[in-house]
């Protein structure tokens, strides 16, 4: 799938075990242009000089930047144009560096028809594999 291509899921598409997977590539622009929508400038993220006297010994990724990847999962992919994100609970596990490419997944976990929400058990790896970004979303699915 491209990156401009949305899903059209509806809800009777959806059944628990629909898994989508896309891979973003984390560049120092999309952290200056976060730390200027959001005005988070700590020095962890924006200085490398800074950031190497850290145990992370260079620049990191606001973890925010990394989780807002769920609201590409939910937009874009999974369910896509009939989706709207209700809630989300995320746990940061590991930094995301910059220049890191990353893997985030979506598996649907839970259906309820009465109300039209689906859970999306929600993650970012790095592509080895390790777990960045533990997440769980609750998605309103509008068709």
């Amino acid at each position: 799938m491209n990156d401009l291509a949305i899903s059209q899921y509806t809800l009777n598409d959806i059944e628990e075990g629909l898994k989508v997977s896309f891979k973003v590539s984390v560049t120092e622009s999309m952290v200056n242009d976060f730390a200027k929508i959001t005005g988070d400038y700590a020095p962890m993220h924006m200085d490398e000089v800074h950031a190497n006297k850290t145990e992370f010994k260079h620049r990191i990724c606001h973890g925010m930047l990394v989780g807002s990847f769920f609201s590409r999962l939910v937009g874009m992919h999974l369910p896509g144009e009939h989706g709207l994100l209700l809630s989300y609970t995320s746990k940061h596990l590991s930094p995301c560096y910059l220049n890191q490419d990353v893997v985030v997944d979506g598996v649907i976990t839970g259906k309820s028809e009465s109300t039209r929400i689906i859970t999306i058990k929600a993650t970012v790896r790095d592509v080895l594999g390790k777990l960045l970004v533990d997440g769980l979303l609750k998605v309103l699915v509008l068709k």
